[in-house]
């Protein structure tokens, strides 16, 4: 798998959860048109699928535990995951493989568990920690899946 930043990336930036789903539906649009440029590896639906697994984690828990030296060095850093652009390529946490939720889903099925997903997190968020970096307040949550999805959706391109 190649994880090289790709110089074809969009530059996002999300400001709500709702941008989320916007950009994917648009996305989706694209590609029933044949406008739909992939510039990673992963498709609209597996991107969108991952997604919205991820945010389900927090609710649910995460089906695998993170390594206490990982959490030692990600906790004191976590503004810059969750307040800055994440960098494509890392992976946090370190899962064998790359990470989790990355099965290739129809568009239609990775939409529509993306729009459940964020439904989820704009009516409320995560009590239990985040594997990585603990506890979080609201917003922090909310913006670590904001920067999380401008990371993948910015790998597809409505041309």
């Amino acid at each position: 798998m190649d994880t090289q930043p790709s110089q074809q990336r969009r530059t996002l930036h999300f400001a709500s959860i709702d941008d989320i789903t916007r950009d994917a539906e648009k996305l989706a649009i694209a590609e029933r048109k044949g406008h739909l440029r992939q510039v990673g590896n992963w498709t609209l639906g597996q991107a969108c699928g991952h997604l919205a697994a991820w945010i389900n984690y927090g609710f649910d828990g995460t089906p695998a535990k993170v390594p206490w030296f990982l959490r030692m060095i990600a906790r004191p850093a976590r503004k810059r995951y969750i307040y800055k652009p994440m960098n494509p390529g890392g992976r946090l946490p370190k899962i064998s493989g790359g990470t989790l939720a990355m099965d290739i889903l129809p568009t239609d099925e990775g939409l529509s568990r993306l729009r459940l997903a964020c439904n989820r997190l704009k009516a409320d968020v995560p009590k239990i920690p985040n594997p990585v970096f603990g506890k979080l307040k609201p917003d922090e949550w909310r913006n670590l899946h904001m920067r999380h999805a401008e990371l993948h959706l910015s790998f597809l391109r409505p041309d």
